[in-house]
């Protein structure tokens, strides 16, 4: 059975939820790959110097690019019927929900799984449970604080998990190492 999933990553512009201004995802549907980002325009357009020099996103950056409300209508079709799966995705969540609180929008039915979780229970054995740790340990190096680059190591550490396990169902695989599924609806969460 083919694995579809999405894993996604965003970047805030400050300490606040709704500060979107960056979004990686990187999609598995029926054994294709497909890798997209986004630059998010926030409103308002109010940057911490301490999340720039994380990201390295700037104000100048994303003057030009979508709101989240401008971009929600082309997320919302892709995760639509697929499995969210974030490293730490309890801020990911968040800034999920914070976004679409902001505009009004309703929230879309999600299931999602946090690869941080399930690392905790998959590798004991690590000093911590950071997304560049668990990375490494798995052998896969990337650019962290890039959106689609955490996106994207979000999306091997699961893989890396379900080959280990010899599953081909993410549902299946987190159950069996005792992590459940969170849930977004669009009558809340």
């Amino acid at each position: 059975m083919p694995i579809k999933f999405v894993a996604i990553d965003f970047e805030t512009a400050n300490n606040r939820r709704n500060s979107a201004c960056a979004l990686g995802m990187v999609i598995y549907d029926n054994g294709e790959c497909i890798r997209k980002s986004w630059l998010i325009k926030p409103e308002p357009l109010e940057f911490n110097p301490f999340n720039i020099q994380i990201h390295g996103i700037t104000p100048q950056m994303v003057n030009n690019a979508p709101t989240f409300k401008e971009l929600w209508h082309e997320v919302s079709d892709i995760l639509e019927s697929k499995i969210v799966v974030a490293h730490n995705a309890s801020f990911d969540m968040g800034v999920l929900r914070c976004s679409l609180d902001q505009y009004n929008l309703k929230y879309p039915a999600i299931d999602y799984l946090c690869t941080l979780k399930l690392a905790r229970k998959a590798l004991p054995e690590l000093i911590n449970y950071k997304l560049p740790t668990v990375a490494h340990h798995i052998g896969f190096r990337f650019k962290h604080h890039d959106a689609l680059e955490d996106a994207q190591a979000a999306a091997e550490v699961l893989l890396c998990l379900m080959h280990e396990r010899q599953q081909d169902s993410i549902v299946d695989m987190a159950r069996g190492y005792g992590v459940g599924l969170g849930k977004i609806r669009s009558d809340g969460y």
